[in-house]
């Protein structure tokens, strides 16, 4: 068997709080330190703070929900049509050729935390490349701050031109 190693995801895996951060970062308030993109009634959007690609973004109720369902009505309608909102603005921001929708569903899959949340990922053809196997590097052409600042314009574009 051969071994693939992905040695930038200790940083993340030696990182993770106690705290769950789906529940304490939404009653922080600062949201752009805790890169907090969209506030719905029910849930909220978050940019993930250790990216698999530009715009990576989680849909999560506020209420600590472990399975898909627990959630209520206005939970379920409100986070599909953030994900909605979500693929609208990565397509205008990000121009993708398309995104990987996943829901972290349990400790395990949700790298620590139990609270379900649903990530989607934009994607590019070649995205995926020989970085990450042959140079243990993961290529992220822009920071945190920039991805935030640049959905919030885009945000704010797409409210301006209905």
């Amino acid at each position: 068997m051969k071994n693939l190693w992905a040695p930038w995801r200790v940083e993340f895996l030696e990182s993770i709080p106690d705290e769950c951060i789906f529940c304490e970062n939404p009653k922080r308030g600062d949201d752009e330190k805790y890169l907090i993109l969209i506030r719905g009634k029910y849930s909220f959007v978050m940019l993930n703070k250790y990216p698999y690609n530009s715009g990576h973004l989680m849909v999560s109720p506020y209420r600590h929900v472990l399975k898909l369902e627990e959630l209520n009505q206005g939970e379920s309608l409100e986070m599909l049509r953030l994900l909605q909102t979500c693929s609208t603005l990565l397509e205008k921001a990000y121009e993708p050729a398309g995104f990987n929708l996943g829901a972290n569903i349990g400790s395990t899959a949700g790298a620590g935390f139990e609270h379900l949340h649903i990530h989607i990922v934009p994607r590019w053809n070649g995205d995926s490349n020989f970085m990450p196997v042959l140079a243990e590097t993961k290529v992220l052409p822009e920071h945190l701050d920039y991805t935030y600042r640049k959905l919030k314009r885009a945000m704010k574009k797409d409210k301006q031109s209905r």
